[in-house]
């Protein structure tokens, strides 16, 4: 049986587990706030006190923690931990410079390999198993990794065998460049429904079925409409990774709409909506 060895059981990473357990792994689980990490105990995982206890003896690491300075703290202790011949498998979105740290601190063990392998979807498609798995890595190492993809995601789409060339975050910062557009868009359109006294739910009805329709504008859309933002991906998260976007950016492309989206959320921060969902940056659209 493979041994899978997890740390970061937040909003993505608790479901991911889970979804790793009932595929017949034996997992061990870390978080920095173990009270997050204690239920999925529950559901047949060993939850550990750090991430070296949790990495002596895996086969495989998997890192879905928050941004590259969790990851790397957590990560570099873990990575030591392995046995020559492991695979670190980085599956958080962390950026370019991320990845790269990452892909050193593996080598500095001398015998860790990587896979970055960031997932597109947020937390009801983890719960389901249907993420979209973005991965580079060497091909012999696709073999041992897949069943791990296979259980959390539906799809894995292969873009590279270099991880430090990190082919999987560099098409994860694009995905999420537009998913951070649109629900910005959906977020803006709504509010200028409602300036114009026009029913939001029909803005919404207009577009359905349509070329332009979307069910990410619906899904974000209701939740809008209804005020309430349990979080699928909290603002603070979805925040961090606009800022990434713009980090790796060159001057040789002008992003003028994703510095306007990262200005939008940088304002429903300052108004105290971090730990709701993404689509309250709708209220960056009020005065």
């Amino acid at each position: 049986m493979t041994t899978v060895a997890f740390l970061g059981t937040g909003t993505m990473g608790a479901p991911m587990a889970r979804n790793l357990v009932a595929a017949g792994f034996d997992l061990r689980v870390w978080n920095r706030t173990r009270s997050r990490a204690d239920p999925l105990a529950e559901s047949g995982a060993v939850v550990v006190d750090s991430p070296a206890e949790a990495a002596r003896g895996a086969d495989v690491l998997v890192t879905m923690l928050l941004d590259a300075e969790a990851t790397l703290a957590a990560g570099r202790e873990a990575a030591a931990a392995l046995d020559p011949g492991a695979v670190w498998v980085q599956m958080g979105t962390i950026g370019l410079p991320g990845i790269e740290s990452v892909c050193r601190a593996a080598a500095d063990t001398g015998g860790v390999a990587v896979v970055d392998a960031p997932v597109l979807g947020t937390k009801v498609p983890a719960e389901k198993g249907e993420l979209v798995v973005l991965a580079a890595g060497a091909p012999e190492l696709r073999d041992r990794v897949q069943p791990v993809f296979d259980a959390v995601g539906s799809r894995t789409q292969w873009v590279g065998e270099d991880p430090a060339l990190a082919g999987g975050s560099r098409l994860k910062l694009v995905a999420n460049n537009w998913v951070l557009t649109l629900t910005n868009a959906v977020g803006e359109s709504i509010a200028l429904a409602e300036d114009l006294d026009v029913d939001p739910s029909q803005f919404l009805a207009a577009i359905k079925d349509t070329a332009v329709d979307s069910a990410y504008a619906h899904m974000k859309g209701a939740a809008i409409i209804s005020g309430e933002y349990p979080p699928a991906f909290t603002l603070s998260a979805a925040a961090k990774d606009a800022g990434l976007v713009a980090q790796a950016a060159s001057d040789a492309v002008r992003l003028d709409l994703a510095e306007a989206v990262r200005a939008r959320f940088a304002r429903a921060l300052t108004a105290g909506h971090a730990d709701e969902d993404m689509a309250a940056v709708y209220y960056a659209s009020k005065r």
